[in-house]
């Protein structure tokens, strides 16, 4: 039955021969804070995690994300279970939390294609996509644009912002479509193959609950009216939660993100930016930071137009940001660190002494 819910041959063969006598496998299909429900193909079930495993997890990283697969017991005629471990994850989408703390926030685990959604009116912004694709590209997961609204704007306008996209990111799949248009609904639906995990990604009233209500045919989502003067929408979306459309795709609705915060993604940024990345192998020095540097690869490319001013201006910021963000979670998690130790080895003393 689990297989009706993304459970491929590649989980299959991550199972942990050790555990599967003692343990059903589940699907974690909502998140909420401490507690969880996941799903083993027949019911949605309450669960929680085990105080071991409480105990034992040291990072946000650790714990059970939206599209895990989980090993759990199931309680009371399978109205209750406990969490004991998560398998291995074969993508991870996550971003830095929101504010000034500096720690992971786990979006969603075991996605295929990440949907990012941008409505053709005042949210679409081409800095904020390439934001979305680094964060996508560090978790190996195959990027698809989606422009809602499209019944906004002519169709030379809609071309014209397609183009802009393709301009910066050449191979990316874009959809253009309205939610008021049913024939656009239809096409939309096609984009969803069966089994396969994705996952919606975009702000706050660019239509993202609007059209999971669309595909999965009735109105089971709350949906709020956007502000007239900036459009900007509100969270309607307050949790995420997993969605198996009637093709037997599934489908990961997620919060408006206003911030997107991001931590250790060189790899994403060159993929992402890839004329900056290649450009920079002709830089005179190894660590060229490509801000100061004579001889810089990168610099001469603006120059010569092979590099527009607010993608350079994007790539330095999300890099700088990157960075900081990076050296403070390492700091931090060397005193969660030593923290534990102390904690450890007091625990240790007290049990001695008694």
């Amino acid at each position: 039955m689990i297989e009706k819910l993304g459970f491929t041959p590649w989980f299959q063969d991550k199972i942990d021969l050790t555990k599967i006598n003692d343990f059903q496998i589940a699907r974690v299909i909502t998140v909420n804070k401490n507690s969880f429900v996941i799903s083993n193909g027949k019911n949605d079930i309450y669960a929680e995690l085990t105080g071991k495993y409480l105990f034992n997890s040291d990072s946000s990283l650790d714990f059970p994300a939206v599209g895990d697969w989980v090993y759990v017991q199931l309680f009371d005629e399978d109205s209750f279970a406990v969490i004991h471990d998560i398998l291995p994850r074969k993508s991870l989408l996550k971003r830095k939390t929101s504010g000034k703390k500096i720690e992971y926030q786990l979006i969603a685990a075991n996605i295929d294609t990440a949907i990012i959604m941008q409505s053709v009116d005042y949210n679409f912004n081409l800095r904020r996509l390439e934001r979305y694709l680094v964060m996508i590209n560090e978790s190996n997961i195959t990027p698809v644009i989606f422009l809602s609204k499209c019944d906004l704007i002519s169709t030379d306008k809609i071309e014209s912002k397609k183009n802009d996209i393709h301009n910066i990111i050449p191979d990316i799949k874009i959809v253009a479509f309205s939610n008021n248009n049913l024939t656009d609904i239809e096409e939309i639906k096609t984009h969803f193959i069966p089994f396969e995990t994705y996952c919606l990604l975009g702000s706050s009233g660019v239509g993202k609950t609007t059209l999971l209500n669309n595909l999965i045919n009735r109105e089971l989502y709350k949906t709020n009216p956007i502000r007239e003067k900036d459009g900007r929408g509100k969270h309607t979306t307050t949790q995420r939660e997993l969605v198996v459309l009637e093709n037997g795709s599934i489908v990961i609705d997620n919060p408006g993100m206003r911030e997107l915060g991001i931590i250790n993604i060189e790899s994403s940024l060159n993929d992402t930016f890839n004329e900056i990345a290649e450009l920079s192998d002709n830089c005179r020095y190894n660590d060229c930071t490509h801000t100061v540097e004579e001889g810089c690869a990168v610099l001469k490319g603006i120059e010569d137009g092979l590099i527009s001013n607010e993608r350079y201006r994007n790539y330095i910021k999300i890099y700088k940001e990157s960075l900081f963000n990076e050296m403070s979670y390492v700091e931090k998690r060397q005193k969660d660190k030593k923290f534990g130790k102390f904690v450890h080895s007091y625990m240790k003393h007290k049990k001695d002494k008694n």
